[in-house]
């Protein structure tokens, strides 16, 4: 499909609708109230043409046309579809600029907080937390906007999706070595879940992985943690984890590493283990004197 045609057009409409907003602040067209009325029209044509350029894959002539029609519905106090231009401008953004994109979504974040709308505002600091994940690769900033969706999200009583953004952000800081804020998460986490007859299955996962997390900082400190645990949530003394955790355990005090090792791989035959799982193994078993091995 030729897309140029629709670029050439998209470019029309944006000289059309700058001309609209400038006749708009003129004398004549404030003394006889046309104004409003224009600044309405290039709103939408600004709006036509960034889906012009979306439709010719030029991603950042879309996200600034969007950004225009946005600044002129805060102009007109049509806070909603500000709003929504907004992220229709970081979406474009998305795919030629995740700084912008980032910008755009921030802008939106601020109106809809200030209109109370915090659960569609917590869905878009998710958005922002990904673009710094996947594109700008900024783990500290993801984490950051993960931690501000969970609030919001627990704010709104939505603690299904305050657990979801609280779980990347225990996993992330458990990856750059901030044990005892994963532990936190992973034991809040779990006494949440573990009562809840849907979720409760899962719950035995992140009192692994809190379990995990304290066996890095100190072996004792994991036994004792396993104890709580166990007391905590009885399902958890006879799941495979559980039974997991007393074999490693057992094999760090004997500092033996093969059978570490074999623990390890006898779980994962049956129990495929994650790149979390086998990174947070491997520091484990590197406290094993002499130990820079391999998990296989």
């Amino acid at each position: 499909m030729d897309t140029s045609g629709k670029e050439k057009e998209a470019i029309q409409l944006m000289a059309d609708a700058d001309k609209k907003v400038k006749s708009s602040g003129s004398f004549l067209g404030g003394m006889f109230g046309g104004g409003h009325h224009k600044v309405e029209e290039a709103c939408e044509m600004y709006c036509r043409a960034a889906n012009m350029f979306k439709m010719a894959k030029n991603w950042s002539a879309a996200g600034s046309a969007f950004c225009k029609a946005a600044r002129l519905h805060m102009q007109l106090q049509n806070k909603h579809d500000c709003a929504t231009s907004f992220i229709d401008a970081g979406n474009a953004y998305k795919k030629s600029d995740p700084n912008e994109a980032i910008k755009c979504l921030n802008a939106a974040i601020d109106i809809y907080t200030d209109m109370g709308r915090f659960t569609i505002a917590a869905k878009h600091h998710i958005s922002i937390a990904e673009i710094y994940e996947s594109d700008l690769v900024d783990i500290e900033k993801a984490i950051a906007h993960y931690e501000q969706a969970a609030d919001y999200y627990k704010g709104e009583e939505s603690n299904s999706s305050a657990n979801k953004c609280l779980l990347k952000v225990g996993a992330y800081c458990a990856q750059l070595e901030q044990y005892q804020k994963s532990i936190e998460i992973y034991e809040q986490v779990g006494a949440n879940t573990m009562d809840n007859p849907l979720l409760k299955y899962s719950a035995k996962e992140y009192f692994f992985k809190a379990s995990l997390c304290h066996f890095i900082v100190d072996e004792l400190n994991a036994k004792i943690a396993v104890e709580k645990y166990e007391e905590m949530f009885p399902a958890f003394s006879d799941s495979r984890e559980c039974k997991l955790l007393k074999k490693l355990l057992e094999a760090h005090e004997e500092q033996n590493s093969e059978a570490f090792t074999e623990a390890v791989k006898e779980f994962d035959s049956i129990s495929r283990l994650d790149q979390w799982h086998t990174t947070i193994l491997l520091r484990i078993k590197k406290t094993i004197q002499g130990d820079e091995g391999d998990l296989k």
